[in-house]
């Protein structure tokens, strides 16, 4: 990433995240500049289709640094509690693949695609340190877990999992197209589970998302000068 005319896309899936993003950059003021942001829709097939289309049309101007998938998500316990933060060590397509007598088998297994996307290691790692968030997998789901008994198996297939969502693999894919660096963030809203409405805290993962990217513009600008490894 250079050190100057750093560019970056947030994608969102609804608005609700893009004004939390918005707000949190606005918090971080001169450093924020160059970072731009979006929604994308829910689910990875809509995050794909419109993450590229920003990359190929809106942003087809300008050579972007970095993706950043960005929203709020579920957390496995006890690595991510509800209003914390979680950013991803790789971002994985959990139920892409094919069901057999044996269990699960991801679509790479298959032979027919990709199963998971790596961001840059040392920048992951320093802004999951610098935002004071979780660092692991974070798991691209089309049906959100609603049961004990699948969040067991996805922490069993997945081991050191800390979060859930439904946008960043779709985001990922689309980045990787065009060999752009990608990051996916999450703010924790509920725990991974049992399905129970009423006790997400949607609120909080809102603000957690604020403060994440009133810190992100300046964690970004220190890492612009090393090389990712």
């Amino acid at each position: 990433m250079a050190r100057r005319g750093r560019r970056v896309l947030v994608l969102t899936a609804v608005d609700a995240e893009r004004e939390a993003v918005l707000a949190g950059l606005a918090a971080a003021g001169k450093a924020a500049r160059g970072i731009d942001v979006a929604t994308v829709g829910a689910g990875p097939a809509a995050a794909a289709a419109a993450a590229m289309y920003h990359l190929l049309v809106e942003d087809a101007s300008r050579r972007l640094d970095l993706v950043v998938s960005a929203g709020i998500g579920g957390g496995f316990a006890p690595a991510a509690p509800v209003g914390s933060l979680a950013v991803a060590e790789s971002i994985v397509a959990a139920d892409l693949g094919a069901q057999s007598p044996e269990g699960f088998v991801p679509i790479a297994e298959l032979g027919f695609g990709r199963s998971e996307h790596r961001p840059p290691a040392r920048l992951s790692r320093a802004v999951a340190d610098a935002l004071g968030a979780t660092h692991g997998p974070v798991l691209t789901v089309s049906t959100v877990t609603g049961t004990g008994e699948r969040a067991a198996e996805l922490a069993r297939r997945h081991p050191g999992v800390v979060a859930e969502g439904m946008e960043g693999f779709g985001v990922a894919e689309a980045a990787a197209y065009l060999e752009i660096p990608v990051l996916e963030i999450r703010g924790i809203s509920n725990a991974v589970g049992p399905r129970d409405r009423a006790a997400w805290r949607i609120g909080d993962a809102l603000a957690a998302l604020t403060a994440a990217f009133g810190m992100l513009p300046g964690v970004l600008e220190v890492e612009a000068g090393h090389d990712d490894s």
